[in-house]
């Protein structure tokens, strides 16, 4: 059935592909790492060039300082109910470039088995995904001269390291950014063909130990045996960390996790997940969490605690016999349902500190603490958007869960009381924060065409 008013604006995106592309190109070429000082004026540089397009489209955009980097606010005015879209512009570092095919910041549209892709820091996470809602937003004006909905469009500068300016900007512009709904694009798709809905996001735990023994490293032959070994006193710590069930063992850590519901469980057993095949595709077969749990489980509705890193003594070529002065490791919890990431931490502390010899002593440092976020999918825009992205793609949409933690969800409940929606259009191997990060030319254009039915399905 004809659609006067939405089809002309499907047609626009279909044939502003090229333009749309060259517009992304642009922002992709610039260096926008918002974690290393060096690149704070390409950072604002960024923030800059949204401002200019966002006004090239009749939006009142302004670029707000902060400590750190600046955020963009723009406004459309207008009838309809009150959006805001999120998105962040910053970028992961490039490390290590010597794994790169290409400049990371000289992106390019490359013809793969797999079909065309935009391949360049960034293509992904998130500024293909923030510019896939702008492009739909740049249609819609061309065709009808106007928006559907009061639009506020809000690109944040920090995401990638931490958003340490983002609570205080929440709390001092709450009256220029709440909604009737927050759209965040920062997520992505169920397989290649189906696209999600996130309806629950786990939250994010970060520590970092460190183990403290002799004053010096010390020789091996002369020390070893009588010496305490802070290396040793780190592997039973992380060994203890989880039973042979694969339980994490820190006390109180499941207060809070509740217990996966009938209606859900028939959900995802519906998606068919092969847990084979997604660990095959990184060289792996079994799945490693709790016992008795379906892998779906393990990876968007139960908590985990994983090591992310760890050091001691010599590392370089060849060997060295020497028992180390320090070892050193990062651990990072997911958290689900309830859970309470301080008194985690506070947990997760006294057990790593009982456990530490009287030789030795251990110093914390934190890196971050969020909690869980949970989608209540009764505001009607989730049934609106899951019909219009079944329109789009050849997969009825799903509403799923995601392993990772994406705070500003909880943060717009929060501090502005406002419900969030979910909704991005990458994909598994996007390659996001790692070399050659890409984003399939087809997701940019359908994830644009998404965005236009969604809006649509809005206000009609």
């Amino acid at each position: 059935m004809t659609d006067t008013i939405l089809d002309p604006v499907l047609d626009k995106i279909d044939t502003d592909l090229d333009a749309a592309t060259d517009r992304l190109l642009d922002l992709l070429r610039i260096p926008s790492i918002s974690t290393d000082r060096a690149y704070k004026a390409d950072c604002d540089r960024a923030a800059d060039w949204l401002v200019a397009d966002l006004q090239s489209m009749g939006f009142d955009a302004k670029k707000h300082a902060t400590p750190g980097h600046p955020m963009v606010v723009a406004h459309s005015g207008g009838d309809g109910p009150k959006v805001l879209f999120y998105g962040h512009y910053d970028v992961q570092p490039v490390d290590p470039l010597n794994l790169w095919d290409r400049d990371p910041f000289d992106p390019q549209v490359e013809d793969t088995p797999k079909g065309r892709v935009i391949r360049g820091r960034g293509a992904s996470d998130d500024k293909g995904q923030l510019m896939t809602f702008l492009e739909a937003c740049r249609a819609w004006k061309a065709v009808h001269g106007t928006l559907p909905a009061n639009i506020t469009i809000f690109c944040e500068g920090e995401e990638e390291s931490g958003s340490p300016s983002l609570i205080p900007f929440l709390q001092d512009n709450a009256d220029i950014l709440t909604a009737d709904i927050a759209l965040i694009c920062d997520t992505g798709m169920y397989g290649d063909s189906t696209p999600a809905i996130i309806t629950q996001l786990r939250g994010l735990l970060g520590e970092e130990v460190t183990i403290h023994g002799p004053s010096k490293d010390l020789h091996s032959g002369m020390y070893g045996g009588i010496a305490m070994n802070p290396a040793r006193v780190l592997a039973k710590v992380i060994a203890g960390l989880h039973d042979d069930t694969g339980r994490i063992t820190v006390p109180g850590f499941y207060d809070g996790v509740p217990e996966l519901s009938n209606e859900l469980a028939a959900s995802w057993d519906d998606l068919k997940f092969d847990a084979e095949a997604f660990l095959g595709e990184v060289g792996l077969k079994l799945p490693a969490g709790e016992q008795g749990r379906r892998p779906l489980e393990m990876i968007w509705s139960r908590p985990t605690c994983e090591v992310n890193g760890m050091t001691a003594g010599y590392t370089g070529d060849g060997f060295k016999t020497v028992l180390p002065a320090e070892a050193r490791a990062k651990i990072s919890f997911r958290l689900v349902g309830q859970q309470d990431p301080h008194a985690i931490r506070e947990s997760f502390r006294k057990m790593v500190t009982d456990m530490i010899p009287a030789d030795c002593r251990v110093e914390f440092h934190s890196h971050g603490a969020s909690a869980a976020g949970q989608m209540s999918t009764t505001h009607p825009a989730f049934a609106q958007a899951r019909h219009a992205l079944s329109d789009e793609w050849p997969q009825a949409a799903a509403y799923v869960g995601c392993g990772g933690s994406i705070p500003i969800a909880a943060y717009f409940k929060q501090y502005l009381d406002m419900d969030a929606m979910l909704i991005g259009f990458g994909k598994d191997d996007d390659q996001i924060h790692s070399p050659n990060e890409k984003y399939d030319l087809s997701s940019f254009h359908k994830g644009t065409r998404s965005w236009a039915r969604i809006l649509h399905a809005m206000t009609a």
